[in-house]
């Protein structure tokens, strides 16, 4: 990956000057160079990472990343089974594994029991599905290489009478 790209994927919201100062390169070079790929489809899109610990309130989603088994079609392998799970609005994100289970498959909901019937509902009965494991995300630390650093907590004992 080149070094652009890897200040952009940092920080996002460096310019292209600041860009310039840090490799030596020209500004509308590197202007020129992240339009590049933009157009190309390397960049795709710029995101903020929010530290959900931090404002959950009843709106609050629950991850879940969920083990997926399947049976490849032929000529197709993995990719089209894939394709099908990747375009339910509740998965985020969708991966090719390797190991015990074939997909990692990232998936969103209001509470346990939407992530449930997702799975339950729409996941599992699809063809080509051997099995599902489901493991709920209690609480993240670390995020796309971002520490989540947690709110600070008073640490003096309450004293009621």
């Amino acid at each position: 990956m080149n070094e652009i790209l890897e200040i952009l994927e940092k920080d996002a919201r460096t310019t292209p000057e600041e860009i310039a100062k840090l490799t030596g390169m020209k500004a509308q070079a590197i202007k020129s160079s992240i339009k590049k790929d933009e157009k190309d489809g390397v960049i795709l899109k710029y995101k903020t990472i929010i530290n959900k610990e931090l404002i959950r309130d009843e709106r609050s989603n629950v991850r879940a990343l969920i083990e997926v088994k399947i049976t490849p079609k032929k000529n197709v392998g993995f990719d089209y089974i894939a394709e099908r799970i990747y375009q339910f609005p509740e998965v985020s994100s969708c991966y090719l594994m390797s190991g015990t289970y074939d997909l990692l498959v990232v998936v969103e909901g209001k509470s346990i029991h939407t992530v449930s019937d997702f799975v339950s509902s729409k996941l599992a009965p699809m063809e080509s599905v051997r099995g599902t494991v489901t493991h709920f995300i209690l609480k993240k630390y670390k995020e796309d290489g971002d520490i989540l650093r947690q709110a600070k907590r008073d640490k003096r004992e309450v004293i009621s009478l």
